[in-house]
């Protein structure tokens, strides 16, 4: 599986708890429902946190393997990815790539297609080679000008795709700082797909600067809970449908030469 997005990846959880929203998906079951539904409004991949019995994110191959594999028998043709975050593993670069290590051993319905490294922490390039080793796609995380340098500069074998991130700083100005990082990647000839979101108050700017660009993007309740107006979602559905519709407006819009 490709794990081509033309248009929309849904991120179903992230970090967030039920104390955040009452719909964030933490069970397999649970990610399966919400994946399910985010795909029939218009995802074509799905993105998870996966969680432990005590609803601790988690990188274990079982957790992982748990999640996947739910969200699959939902979803057959969609492409399922996860996280790597450093955090999950209390910032210990060794003990991610010990468990990373071990999804080699899940089966295929259980292993994920892609998983997102962030190349701003340490020891992402090995983390990239052993998900190749696995058979699993890297999305590379870049979150600002010095990532995007890095990521020229260190090659990634069976990269899926470069997520431009913009996740802090002033949030009128992150669009221009999302250009300034394509622009990077313009100027050093990277040519692998690229996907262009933020999180937070940068969420929806950046949906609409996607569509405006052509580029895919993502949406769910990792990244926000509200919708561009403003007002509360009841779930990852709800933000699916109104972030294609944001974006399809901002794609209509003629840009200067």
């Amino acid at each position: 599986m490709s794990g081509r997005i033309e248009r929309m990846k849904a991120c179903l959880n992230g970090r967030r708890d039920r104390s955040e929203h009452s719909g964030v998906p933490t069970t397999p079951g649970e990610l399966a429902r919400s994946a399910e539904a985010a795909v029939a409004a218009g995802a074509e991949a799905v993105h998870l946190h996966a969680r432990d019995g005590s609803g601790a994110e988690s990188l274990a191959a079982a957790d992982i393997g748990a999640a996947v594999a739910a969200v699959r028998a939902v979803c057959p043709d969609t492409p399922v990815g996860v996280s790597t975050g450093l955090w999950i593993t209390g910032g210990d670069p060794r003990a991610r790539q010990l468990a990373v290590a071990g999804w080699a051993g899940l089966g295929v319905r259980a292993r994920p297609d892609f998983a997102s490294v962030n190349v701003c922490e340490p020891g992402w390039t090995e983390l990239a080679g052993t998900l190749s080793l696995a058979g699993i796609l890297t999305e590379a995380g870049v979150w600002s000008v010095a990532d995007a340098r890095a990521l020229v500069s260190a090659p990634v074998a069976d990269l899926a795709r470069i997520l431009v991130e913009i996740t802090g700083g002033p949030a009128e100005t992150a669009v221009d700082r999302a250009d300034q990082i394509l622009r990077e990647l313009d100027d050093a000839g990277a040519t692998a797909p690229r996907l262009l979101h933020g999180e937070r108050e940068w969420c929806w700017p950046l949906v609409a600067r996607a569509g405006a660009l052509g580029l895919p993007t993502r949406i769910g309740l990792e990244d926000t809970i509200v919708g561009p107006d403003g007002q509360p979602v009841t779930g990852n559905a709800d933000l699916v449908r109104l972030a294609l519709a944001h974006w399809t407006s901002a794609s209509s819009i003629p840009q200067p030469d």
